[in-house]
């Protein structure tokens, strides 16, 4: 476990940026305890600073994971973010989609976000933005990139895809062997 250096950062921030913008500063500068991003095994873990100070006594190969998993970087230094930040993501979130009850399902199977199936959309959201998606009754189901803006998307056919799939929540179970 090590901090993530001016690179990491860099490109870790960026692509936290797509989905809450400035809104990185409310998971750094809390007012309850300092928090931090740490790197272990190329997955980047948030975490307490009490937690982190706990987590010295154990050793590199015991231990497995430590605080919430925002995501691991690829072979190639890309940041791929998990669903496991989700909660993070929805509390801070820019733009927000919600999807409809019959749509509810095929974005759980991984399938993108219809027209169709488009409930609400935040205004102004622009095109190849992150947003997370909501149910209708407010319960974040995951996130994903928009393919139109909100302007665009008045005008597409009820076939067309408005936002592309990134995670969801049922990569739980559909992933739970290789998510952790």
């Amino acid at each position: 476990m090590r901090p993530l250096t001016e690179d990491e950062t860099k490109v870790f921030f960026e692509k936290l940026s797509k989905y809450i913008g400035r809104n990185i500063v409310h998971l750094i500068d809390r007012s309850d305890e300092t928090y931090y991003f740490r790197l272990h095994q190329d997955k980047v873990y948030y975490m307490s600073e009490a937690l982190m100070r706990q987590a010295i006594s154990i050793g590199r190969d015991q231990l497995i994971s430590l605080g919430v998993c925002f995501g691991k970087f690829t072979k190639s230094k890309k940041f791929k973010l998990h669903i496991t930040a989700l909660d993070y993501l929805a509390q801070y979130a820019k733009y927000k989609i919600w999807i409809k009850p019959n749509g509810e399902n095929t974005f759980l199977y991984g399938n993108h976000i219809l027209k169709a199936h488009l409930g609400r959309i935040t205004d102004d959201t622009p095109e190849h933005q992150g947003v997370v998606i909501y149910s209708m009754s407010d319960i974040p189901l995951g996130f994903g990139v928009t393919a139109r803006s909100t302007v665009e998307t008045r005008k597409l056919q009820p076939t067309d895809i408005v936002a592309f799939h990134q995670a969801d929540i049922g990569e739980y179970l559909r992933e739970q062997n290789t998510l952790f």
